[in-house]
């Protein structure tokens, strides 16, 4: 897999998944901390043109710095996200999220939350690389994965392990913080446009909803998962929250 920008090659490094960098010219402090880390890491660097580093950034925003990085660490089960929670699991679940900006900043907002794992889909989703690795910030090189054929039945598996599963939804009869999220509970977030598919929707324990009072309709799909999260993460510090109501 290749990562580029500064903030996703270094926090590759930090993890131990950095196999060789090509830098430019650039300068500072940060490209500096880079490539004190990569020394000490024992990772080749090499030199190149700028001409070379935006072919293999095809494009993006690579601030000088390309990295080739282990693929992102998605041999994880479900099952094993759930066992590896050292408290009530707080697990996210991606039904076909393709724009890779939503999916990085998706994991930059779970890795933030500190939450347990990230399900998503080995089909129909943006892939973990390139300019998902850069809208992270990095994070993707922290946060557990479990990929997985179908997302419907790794909803049965998470019920199936004590985790309540809360889809959203603009037409959820639940608002999102009367959600209980101090419980092992997963947020099924849906693709863009489309939302929740009719299974995964039908799957889920609840369905909430974020109340809009504006003019737009819906939020993107990041904004409403680092909303939710937050939401968790309040509630989980002892501020208490309601029991959730089932969806008729």
């Amino acid at each position: 897999m290749r990562v580029y920008g500064i903030n996703p090659v270094l926090e590759a490094l930090r993890a131990g998944r950095v196999t060789s960098i090509r830098v430019g010219e650039r300068g500072g402090d940060r490209m500096r901390d880079l490539l004190t880390l990569a020394q000490e890491r024992g990772v080749r660097v090499e030199r190149v043109a700028p001409e070379s580093l935006d072919r293999l950034a095809s494009g993006g925003v690579h601030q000088g710095v390309v990295a080739d990085v282990e693929d992102a660490s998605t041999d994880y089960s479900v099952a094993g996200l759930v066992r590896g929670a050292a408290a009530a699991p707080l697990i996210v679940v991606l039904d076909g999220i393709e724009d890779p900006h939503n999916l990085g900043a998706i994991l930059r907002t779970a890795d933030a939350a500190g939450v347990d794992g990230v399900v998503m889909q080995t089909r129909r989703s943006a892939a973990l690389g390139g300019a998902a690795a850069k809208a992270s910030a990095g994070a993707v090189a922290h946060v557990r994965i479990a990929q997985v054929v179908n997302i419907a039945r790794a909803i049965d598996e998470l019920k199936d392990a004590g985790v309540w599963t809360v889809g959203l939804a603009g037409e959820g009869t639940t608002t999102y913080d009367a959600i209980d999220f101090t419980v092992p509970s997963a947020i099924v977030m849906g693709a863009e446009g489309t939302g929740l598919r009719r299974l995964v929707r039908e799957r889920c324990d609840f369905l909430a909803a974020i109340p809009m009072r504006g003019h737009v309709g819906s939020l993107n799909v990041s904004v409403a998962a680092g909303i939710t999260l937050f939401e968790a993460v309040r509630q989980r510090r002892g501020q208490g929250g309601r029991p959730p109501r089932e969806k008729s």
